[in-house]
């Protein structure tokens, strides 16, 4: 007995630590059996007896089953199928993969305004709330001559206001009804918080019919009937959209009503049984309607804070009034719910194992990055209120201006403001000077100010005294901005621009091999054009010596094993031979739609690079600069007793040479629009052409993108370029550097001159 006692001692101790997960099976069967059969019986059961169907609604929709315009909402998968009789044929894919999957946009807007009040009220709107939509059209019956700058104008020809509803309805569904899941229809005297309306959507479901908005009685209708009133703005779902669709002409055939809302709301009604709510899933439509000679600046009310739209606005300044007090109603939520995050983390931090020391600051920010080794270091650029001594073109002192004046000017004002903030009523701070400014970018975290202020701190009393205090704040990096761009595509055609002096015969053979291995051997959709650049004594012999025959040969070769492939040539003669000025030449001799890709003697041309040219290259949008990586002397670098880099670190012994603005990708139109502008800037001073290059004509004479990157596909090998003294001083320069800072780095440098010395020394 005692052993068998034991025994049952020692099974029990075992299963001792699994008795609750025994435990909680056993109780999880047994309710979800319970839950079973309690479902089972309710479902025998009808809560609520079948009415009669709307008029128009489909018998599906009527019984319970879903209707033509019901969806699945889920993502799908276009199948592709190849028919075996028929012969391959590429398949086209959709320009983005939303659409492959059946994605819709969120949000559409529509503004109904007049011709009366298109240049006022809408223009209102559309300096307010406009940019924060995603897509917003004004319908007007009539347009006025001139429509104003930036606005999508739709004019049904008609100022009827029932037939502009109709119309407007019936244009929404032709050309956005199968690409947005929501549509919001106000007018020109309404103001919407757009940021509200935009999160309003998001915590609805798309799988129902929609009409959302204030609810208003009909005048001697149904009690139990509603319309959304227009002045307020309505939300309709894409599914009601798609049903209503088919009865607008009944709808303008059979109802009559002066109201285009009254209207609207009762063909809803009518014919899909859908009546205006104000609430739906949870969430409320707030609306305020705006009395007269209301002072916005003491509206304290709760509704007023909590609207999404409010109505009517009678003026374009009363609009701005009113988006310049939401705007600071939002603005004070923020800081309340930054302050009260910031509570939570140090709370939080407390409990930590590293406690209230874990704390970063500020708080909620990214702590500053930590370097690892010294050559990670982050270095912190020296200003004052006049100067900048780290400067963009490596001068050790610039003068302050642009964006920099007015960033140590912002950060300055508010350093003194947080110190007001932080001390008042018990003191007063003027700024007297700015002592010391020291900056740096964290990426981490965002761009870091330490400032030495000589201030001046008045107490309530009067008195007052000077005394320097050091401030230290942070700019954090804020939400991050996908930047909408044109689509474009990798099929355009690029057409090689290759300028040659007589000093760069020794790399035209290397350039036209890799020319012919790499776009004409692979039908890269590439052309080239030579630019021949004669100087004037070259010139005069050319019928005796040409210096450019050889080249010439070459290209006669290429055109012989490519019998589809031409390659023109262009003649010019020059002693400056102005980057501008060539490209002057080539522009008239291409048609204007035309992508120059502008090369250099020394690159080695690849299809990588040619689809980033195509790519990065917008039309009438962005023109591209690449830098290129630029190899180093090999006699310094290895000394003839190591080996070059291989293939897979072929970027290790060089650098991006960022002194060459030689390669240039961009359109031709784009070209001609600036330096149009510049011609009428210079009007006939044709030197200033020789003191500039392509990439100042459209830095200074284009609002276009410039987007300079550094550009791995585009390697050159080590050679000491000829820096031409006839190009202005700036040009001269930027090319010496270019060749000094090529020769090595500072390791090879100082090893080489480390030698020099040894061997001098014995």
């Amino acid at each position: 007995a005692v052993a068998a006692a034991m025994r049952l001692g020692a099974v029990l101790s075992a299963l001792r630590p699994a008795l609750p997960l025994l435990l909680g099976l056993s109780l999880g069967c047994s309710l979800s059996l319970l839950r079973a059969s309690w479902s089972h019986g309710a479902a025998e059961e009808r809560c609520l007896a079948p009415g009669p169907p709307a008029r128009g609604a489909p018998p599906e929709a009527a019984e319970g089953r879903p209707g033509p315009g019901h969806e699945d909402f889920r993502p799908r998968i276009v199948p592709y199928y190849r028919d075996p009789n028929k012969p391959y044929k590429k398949v086209l894919r959709t320009r983005y993969i939303q659409t492959e999957l059946g994605f819709h946009e969120r949000l559409f807007v529509a503004v109904l305004t007049s011709k009366a009040t298109l240049n006022t009220l809408a223009v209102a709107v559309n300096k307010t709330v406009a940019h924060h939509f995603p897509r917003l059209l004004y319908f007007t019956g009539l347009r006025s001559a001139k429509v104003p700058h930036g606005m999508v104008l739709v004019a049904h020809g008609d100022e009827r206001p029932i037939w502009l509803m109709y119309e407007t309805m019936n244009y929404i569904h032709q050309h956005f009804g199968s690409d947005y899941d929501w549509f919001y229809i106000m007018q020109d005297d309404t103001y919407a918080q757009a940021e509200q309306v935009k999160a309003l959507v998001t915590h609805l479901s798309i799988n129902q019919d929609v009409y959302l908005g204030r609810a208003e009685e009909f005048i001697g209708g149904d009690e139990q009937a509603r319309y959304c009133h227009g002045g307020f703005g309505y939300l309709l779902s894409r599914s009601l959209l798609l049903k209503l669709h088919p009865h607008l002409d009944s709808c303008r055939n059979e109802i009559l009503s002066v109201r285009p809302d009254e209207w609207l709301g009762r063909c809803i009604i009518d014919f899909l049984g859908i009546t205006c709510v104000s609430q739906l899933q949870g969430q409320h439509y707030h609306t305020y309607e705006l009395a007269k000679n209301t002072e916005l600046e003491k509206e304290e009310e709760e509704d007023f804070q909590a609207a999404l739209a409010v109505h009517p606005v009678s003026d374009m300044t009363l609009m701005y009034r009113l988006h310049k007090q939401f705007s600071r109603i939002q603005l004070d939520r923020v800081y309340q719910e930054i302050q009260d995050l910031q509570m939570q983390i140090r709370n939080l931090t407390a409990l930590t194992p590293a406690g209230e020391a874990g704390v970063t600051w500020p708080v909620g920010i990214n702590a500053p990055f930590l370097p690892k080794s010294r050559f990670e270091v982050i270095s912190w650029d020296y200003f004052t209120e006049q100067h900048l001594f780290s400067c963009p073109d490596g001068s050790p002192k610039c003068e302050l201006s642009g964006a920099s004046k007015a960033d140590v000017s912002e950060i300055i004002e508010s350093a003194v403001e947080q110190l007001n903030r932080l001390y008042q009523p018990l003191l007063r701070f003027s700024k007297r000077q700015l002592l010391n400014g020291y900056r740096r970018f964290d990426p981490t975290r965002g761009m870091e100010y330490t400032l030495d202020l000589l201030l001046e701190a008045a107490t309530q009393k009067g008195h007052s005294h000077v005394l320097a205090k050091r401030v230290s704040l942070v700019r954090p990096l804020s939400k991050v901005e996908i930047i909408p761009m044109p689509y474009v595509t990798e099929a355009t055609r690029v057409q090689m621009v290759l300028p040659l002096t007589v000093q760069d015969l020794d790399f035209v053979a290397n350039f036209l091999d890799m020319f012919a291995m790499n776009t004409l051997d692979t039908h890269d959709n590439a052309l080239l054009t030579l630019l021949f650049i004669y100087h004037p004594y070259d010139a005069q012999r050319v019928g005796q010596v040409d210096v450019f025959a050889g080249v010439k040969a070459m290209v006669g070769e290429l055109e012989k094993r490519y019998a589809e492939v031409k390659i023109p040539w262009i003649s010019v003669k020059t002693e400056v031979p102005s980057q501008v000025k060539l490209m002057d030449i080539v522009s008239k001799k291409h048609p204007v739609d035309t992508l120059f890709f502008l090369a250099s003697v020394w690159t080695e041309i690849n299809m990588e690079f040619l689809n980033r040219c195509r790519m990065n290259t917008i039309s009438n949008w962005q023109v591209f600069f690449p830098v290129h990586f630029q190899e180093f002397n090999p006699a310094l670098v290895y000394r003839g007793d190591q080996t070059a880099s291989s293939s897979t670190d072929f970027l290790r012994d060089g650098h991006f040479d960022r002194h060459s603005f030689a390669e240039a990708c961009f359109y031709n139109s784009d070209y001609m629009t600036a330096r149009t502008k510049l011609a009428a800037d210079i009007l006939d001073r044709d030197e200033v052409l020789e003191s500039m290059e392509v990439f100042d004509v459209f830095l200074h004479y284009s609002g276009l993108h410039l987007f300079r990157a550094v550009e791995p596909g585009l390697v050159q090998k080590y050679t000491l370029r000829s820096c031409n003294p006839r190009l202005s001083e700036e040009l001269y320069h930027r090319c010496v550097l270019s060749n000094l800072e090529g020769l090595a780095s500072r390791s090879h440098l100082a090893m080489a001159l480390f030698e020099q010395e040894q061997a001098n020394s014995t």
